[in-house]
């Protein structure tokens, strides 16, 4: 035993690991060591009067001077034993005698010439007085003899400290050394990237970091769902598909407005799927070091190889995914494009990359390079769109849960209120609701407090304190009825809800409106939606012969819409049947118009004749109905907030409202102040509904 002791050798990989900690921990219990030591031996510094008084009462053994710097004060043994005064030099740690040739204290002298004239001085006057008061002289000659003068003197050399002092530099710059190798060791991506800079930043959820997030808390989004969760079956159930031959999808793109539920979604896949689940931002590839970008999509996939059958998930892939070749001024080492590249390669190259599915999210997919959204890479498109009536629903009653709420409370109400309003829209709703009813000391939250949450999102803040003069609120309560009567008179227009004449954000009044949910729109309901919204204008020229800058939102609002009309949707005949839009985004750095110069001046002279159309229909409107229009405004300057029903009292009911209106406003008639979300009327019409007097 002995001898296969000796020669042993462990056997190849189970030997134990250097590891550098070792050295750390050595350096410091060192440290802590001699600070111990010094200690456990104290010597303290003395002041000159206590260093006198010990030379008067004789306790001083000697004293030596050390470098021409200090004096080193060594105490009589048996004044150490005897005097209490010095019994914390007596004992050492672990209990042995602190009694040596150790000094006890020292003393810090300027100059070693000043010092002897100390202790000369000292001991002068001691004789001097000793002998007034008539002491025997035996005695001042035992005092002489035992008094410390001249003081012994020495040279030392720190020989520790001075190879310390040479050492430490050199050993710091060795240790880190060793410390940027190792993490140079630790590098990914295959290029050793110092500091770890070219592995990937993918969170990882397993099986030990699980995701509680599951199907059931995604409300709405059920299309979407059922594409997504076909995904995450054959992840569980490969063999349900392989047996007829199909092939396991590479990537599906999640594509829909800001807060639809793209994030939300792939994290339900996360939790229903129980396979690892890598997810990353497209921002975290992007670095300034040129290669990293690449070095980190080529680490991400190879941890998926290890993991797969695995998901990956990119967030926000347009920031990597931009098309390639859009902007020729970064020229062709472009970081973004390296990083696309390899991103491409993975996707669908020579490797092959069995079980791992990859998502990606991006509310931009228009800029999306089309190398990457071809069949082999994103084989599925998976539109995430804004939710219609009843998916708002399932949202409210998910986003309801934790609060407390009035009994009373409608939720077919609120998702009535809400059209155009995204999942995160009405989360944002949910809580400002709660918000509003703390400030007011509520217990529960009641449905007023809803709608002025809906208010205070869209709008902004009421501003009631606003310094307004007279003259001006008289201009927007005839601006804000002017609103309000051409979309009352006209068969196209979106039903009225309210008008306000109350400051709110940067408006200094709004006539809010309910869109109608509709998927194509025609030429005459959007000349009806321009006409009412120059209507504010036409009222302010009729009632008071100039107009003011209050129509500035409504010109913005009517001047795309009319643009879009005439160049994108092709309903304009001067123009015809053409449309300049660019679906793919290629012409966004385009220099030039894809229309001629000539084809440019009929565009405008089109657009500015639809608007001019649509003001003077608008005058000619309210000049029919001045009397009318004249009573709204007054009503309004008297009560600052009317609803659907003064109007219908002045101007009788639209003899075109439809069932659906009847419906929906017939909830309404207790408390209408409700409010609107946006208009889904694609490009012509981005902003808001409402108009505003900004």
């Amino acid at each position: 035993m002995a001898e296969k002791g000796k020669n042993f050798i462990p056997p190849k990989g189970k030997r134990p690991k250097f590891s550098f900690y070792w050295i750390y921990a050595i350096l410091a219990i060192v440290f802590i060591a001699i600070q111990y030591f010094n200690y456990t031996n104290p010597v303290k510094e003395v002041t000159w009067p206590r260093l006198e008084e010990m030379l008067l009462k004789q306790d001083v053994d000697k004293i030596v001077i050390v470098n021409k710097e200090k004096a080193e004060v060594y105490i009589k043994k048996t004044k150490l034993l005897s005097d209490t005064a010095y019994k914390d030099f007596t004992k050492r740690s672990f209990g042995s005698s602190a009694i040596g040739n150790n000094p006890q204290f020292f003393y810090q002298i300027g100059s070693e010439e000043i010092f002897h004239g100390l202790l000369k001085d000292t001991r002068d006057s001691a004789v001097t007085k000793m002998r007034r008061d008539s002491v025997p002289a035996s005695k001042i000659m035992e005092f002489q003899k035992q008094y410390p003068y001249p003081p012994g003197s020495e040279t030392r050399k720190d020989l520790f400290g001075d190879i310390f002092g040479y050492l430490l530099p050199i050993i710091i710059l060795i240790g880190a050394w060793f410390l940027i190798m190792r993490f140079m060791s630790k590098g990914g991506g295959g290029g050793g990237q110092i500091f770890n800079i070219g592995k990937s930043k993918a969170q990882l959820f397993d099986k030990d970091t699980s995701v509680s997030v599951t199907f059931n808390d995604v409300a709405g989004l059920e299309e979407a769902k059922v594409e997504i969760m076909e995904i995450v079956d054959f992840l569980k159930n490969p063999s349900k598909y392989t047996n007829l031959g199909g092939k396991i999808p590479k990537g599906a793109l999640l594509v829909g407005p800001p807060g639809t539920g793209k994030t939300l979604l792939a994290k339900a896949v996360a939790g229903e799927a129980k396979v690892p689940f890598f997810s990353i931002s497209g921002s975290d590839f992007v670095e300034m070091f040129v290669g990293v970008g690449a070095s980190r999509v080529r680490d991400l996939f190879r941890q998926a190889k290890e993991k797969a059958p695995c998901i990956i998930f990119i967030d926000e892939i347009d920031a990597i995914g931009r098309a390639r070749g859009r902007n020729a001024i970064t020229g062709a080492n472009d970081e973004r494009e390296n990083t696309l590249n390899q991103l491409l390669t993975e996707m669908d190259g020579f490797g092959t990359n069995a079980g791992v599915i990859i998502l990606a999210a991006t509310n931009r997919a228009d800029i999306l390079d089309r190398a990457l959204m071809r069949a082999g890479r994103f084989d599925r498109q998976i539109h995430v769109e804004l939710p219609d009536l009843e998916e708002r629903k399932a949202i409210f009653k998910v986003h309801l849960k934790p609060l407390k709420l009035d009994s009373g409370l409608d939720v077919d109400f609120l998702a009535k209120q809400t059209p155009g309003f995204s999942g995160a829209d009405i989360a944002n709703v949910c809580n400002e609701s709660a918000l509003i009813a703390a400030r007011k000391n509520k217990i529960i939250i009641e449905k007023q407090d809803f709608l002025d949450a809906i208010d205070r999102i869209i709008g902004g803040l009421e501003k009631r304190n606003k310094i307004i003069s007279i003259h001006e609120k008289k201009v927007i309560a005839y601006h804000e009825s002017g609103h309000a009567s051409v979309s009352w008179l006209l068969q196209y227009a979106h039903p009225l809800v309210k008008v306000t004449i109350v400051p709110r954000g940067k408006a200094l009044g709004a006539a809010w409106y309910l869109p109608e949910e509709r998927q194509i729109t025609t030429y005459e309901q959007m000349f009806d939606e321009i006409t009412s919204a120059v209507g504010g204008r036409a009222s302010e020229e009729i009632f008071f012969g100039k107009v003011s800058t209050g129509a500035l939102n409504d010109l913005e609002k009517v001047t795309k819409q009319a643009y879009a009309m005439v160049v994108y949707f092709g309903l304009n005949k001067a123009i015809g049947n053409i449309s300049y839009y660019d679906s793919t985004g290629q012409n966004e750095y385009a220099f030039q118009k894809p229309y001629s110069e000539k084809t440019a001046e009929t565009i405008d002279h089109e657009v500015r004749a639809i608007v001019e159309e649509a003001y003077e229909r608008a005058k000619k409107l309210l000049t029919e109905n001045k009397e009318k229009l004249e009573r709204l405004a007054s009503l309004l300057l008297e009560r600052e907030v009317i609803f659907r029903e003064d109007l219908e009292e002045i101007f009788g009911k639209r003899p075109w409202e439809t069932e659906e209106e009847k419906k929906l406003f017939s909830v309404t008639v207790e408390e209408p102040k409700i409010l609107p979300g946006t208009n889904p009327d694609g490009p012509a019409n981005p902003d808001p509904t409402q108009k505003k007097l900004s």
